[in-house]
C-alpha cells in the first residue's frame, strides 16, 4: 500500500488483486477452522468425545482428529494470512509485518510438529490401544512434552498478533481489526504459563474469541479493499 503523511496503511489505497484474494481467501479459512476446532473443544471438554471431560483429561483417537485435524489445517492458513497482512505495510511499518510473519513461521512448524504427530502417530495406535513405546509422545494437558510445544506454538502466533496489529492505525475497520489483533496477542501469557498455573487455561480461552474475532474482521478488511487495475502494479 501507499503511505498518507501519518504512514498509516488504508484500505482507500489499491492494493494487488493477489494479495486482495489471498489475504481474504486465508482469513475465511482461519475462521472456519478456528470455529471448528472451537465446536470441537467444548465438545470435548463436555465429554462428548470419549473422554472425561474438562480441560486435564486427555483425548481420545476420535478427540484428537475432531481437533486437531482443523488445528493443522490452522496453521499453514494463519501464516499466508500474517504474508498477505505484510503486504499492507506502509514502508516505515514493514517492520512490523517482517516480525509478525517470522513469529507466524515459528508458530506453524511448531504445531504442525505436534498435531502431525499425533494424528499419523499416536491416534492410529491408541485407536487400537498399543501405546506402549509411543509414551513420549502423548498429548497430555499440563502434563507432556507435546502439550509445552503446543502451547509455545500458540504463543509465538500471539507475539505475530502483536506485531501485525501495529501496522493498522486507521479507523474504522481497521481500529476493529487492530482492537481483535491487539487482544489476541495480550493473552500471551495466560498461553505460556498454563505449564505452572493450571487455572490460566480459563483466561487463554478468550482465544475463542480473538482469534476467530482477528481473522473475520481482517476478511472483511480484505474483502472491502480496492485493488490495482493488474497483477503487475506495485503493492506498496
Amino acid at each position: 500500500m501507499t503511505k498518507d503523511s501519518g504512514e498509516r496503511p488504508t484500505i482507500d489505497t489499491p492494493i494487488s488483486p493477489s494479495t486482495r484474494a489471498v489475504g481474504f481467501w486465508s482469513a475465511v479459512l482461519a475462521t472456519v477452522f478456528s470455529i471448528a476446532y472451537i465446536i470441537g473443544q467444548l465438545a470435548e471438554w463436555l465429554g462428548l468425545l470419549g473422554s472425561q471431560g474438562g480441560p486435564e483429561s486427555a483425548s481420545t483417537a476420535v478427540g484428537l482428529a475432531v481437533l486437531l485435524t482443523p488445528s493443522l489445517l490452522l496453521g499453514s492458513s494463519f501464516l499466508v494470512l500474517v504474508v498477505s497482512i505484510n503486504q499492507l505495510a506502509s514502508p516505515g511499518k514493514r517492520v512490523w509485518g517482517q516480525a509478525a510473519v517470522a513469529f507466524a513461521t515459528a508458530y506453524l512448524v511448531l504445531i504442525s510438529l505436534v498435531y502431525f504427530v499425533q494424528l499419523t502417530l499416536v491416534a492410529p495406535r491408541l485407536a487400537h490401544g498399543r501405546i506402549q513405546g509411543i509414551e513420549a509422545f502423548l498429548f497430555v494437558p499440563f502434563d507432556s512434552f507435546l502439550y509445552a510445544v503446543d502451547i509455545l506454538g500458540y504463543s509465538f502466533a500471539s507475539v505475530a498478533s502483536l506485531f501485525a496489529a501495529r501496522i493498522f492505525t486507521g479507523m474504522g475497520q481497521e481500529r476493529v481489526v487492530r482492537a481483535f489483533l491487539t487482544a489476541n496477542g495480550l493473552l500471551l501469557p495466560f498461553l505460556a504459563l498454563q505449564m505452572y498455573f493450571h487455572a490460566l487455561i480459563w483466561i487463554a480461552a478468550l482465544w475463542a474469541v480473538t482469534f476467530p474475532g482477528s481473522t473475520l474482521s481482517l476478511a472483511i478488511l480484505f474483502r472491502r479493499a480496492a485493488t490495482t487495475p493488474n497483477q503487475s502494479a506495485r503493492t506498496i
